[in-house]
């Protein structure tokens, strides 16, 4: 970024700062969202993400993860070899789905 850019920037925030526009915003003083999967990812696909998920709308790979993250911890806290052969069978069927999802949009995206 050039010089001029940066100051130009720099003043602009600093103007809207000072006219108080940078108060009262959505998640004003709340931690930056964990993004640090992004660098795996295009750009196209962060920003359609990130547009999904603040309307509420999860694509399904992002479903199937979490249900797979769920399954995995029943998995370690199973306490029969039947509860952990189930949770198993319940892990490889979530993970097939995942993939399938995550193959189904990259698949899209080309």
């Amino acid at each position: 970024m050039s010089r001029a850019l940066r100051n130009l920037t720099e003043r602009q925030i600093r103007k809207a700062l000072a006219e108080g526009k940078l108060s009262g915003l959505a998640g004003e003083g709340q931690p930056l969202p964990d993004s640090s999967g992004a660098a795996f990812t295009d750009m196209a696909t962060q920003v359609a993400v990130r547009i999904m998920a603040e309307a509420g709308a999860l694509p399904e790979e992002f479903k199937l993860k979490k249900a797979l993250d769920a399954a995995r911890a029943a998995y370690g806290t199973a306490g029969t070899e039947a509860e952990r052969r189930l949770a198993m069978a319940l892990i490889a069927d979530l993970e097939q789905r995942y993939n399938t999802a995550v193959e189904a949009r990259r698949s899209f995206m080309r």
